[in-house]
């Protein structure tokens, strides 16, 4: 059975025998919710590559202490995958971010397209920013991931075509494109970036500032998938054929 995992600030200096204390929040739902109790194991990680696997040795009302039996670390993701996702309407959103954590990405970029029917301004803004970043770190512990995605802060279109142009592969999902996604190259190292459209579509404006950027309109097939579940699959489609999958 997999372990539970649980997201730490920091696991430098930590080694076999250490006795780390996790607080606040990730430890009030661990001994309340989940009744986490002493002599149980865990893993910690601090979402950027370091793990460490211990046993609960004390617990708290909003504390427990865990005692070190092995560290590992883990390289980052390569190629690393970045999803620029257009404000879905509902909690599409939070739908979308969930599976691309389980997928495996790198990090996530809500963008403000043109035609999307949701729009993030002053509180909400701050509110869905901070449920898109709180699935992603539940998400990416349910998957029993040692790197975490960043959810980057909400993006404009010349924002976004700034981020296509540094990556070695950069698609653009678009029913309407001529080249399969299946056609393409996929670096084994570098960065490759997906960009995934609002339900009512991407405008031609956008199309073309992407394109000047370098990136590719592509298609996924003769189906038009939802807005939540199109980058999941471009995803899997482009990481089968990489190291990562391989």
């Amino acid at each position: 059975m997999s372990l539970p995992v649980h997201l730490v600030p920091s696991l430098a200096d930590v080694a076999e025998g250490s006795v780390v204390t996790v607080e606040g929040a990730e430890a009030h739902h661990a001994v309340t919710v989940r009744r986490l109790r002493v002599g149980e194991s865990v893993v910690l990680t601090d979402g950027v590559g370091m793990s460490a696997q211990g046993t609960v040795s004390s617990t708290g009302r909003r504390v427990f202490e865990v005692t070190v039996s092995a560290v590992s670390s883990a390289p980052g993701p390569s190629p690393s995958v970045v999803v620029v996702q257009a404000l879905p309407k509902g909690d599409r959103g939070e739908l979308a971010v969930e599976v691309l954590t389980e997928v495996g990405v790198s990090s996530v970029v809500p963008w403000a397209a043109a035609r999307s029917v949701a729009t993030w301004r002053g509180e909400r803004a701050t509110k869905s920013l901070a449920r898109w970043r709180s699935t992603a770190r539940e998400a990416a512990k349910q998957a029993r991931l040692s790197w975490f995605p960043v959810v980057e802060e909400l993006a404009s279109t010349s924002e976004v075509a700034a981020l296509l142009s540094s990556a070695g592969l950069a698609v653009v999902l678009h029913e309407e494109a001529s080249v399969p996604l299946a056609s393409l190259e996929v670096p084994d190292t570098g960065l490759v970036a997906v960009v995934v459209g609002p339900e009512g579509g991407l405008t031609d404006e956008e199309v073309a500032a992407f394109a000047d950027a370098g990136a590719q309109p592509v298609r996924l097939g003769a189906e038009v998938l939802r807005t939540s579940t199109a980058g999941v699959a471009a995803v899997s489609a482009l990481l089968s054929r990489t190291p990562r999958w391989g």
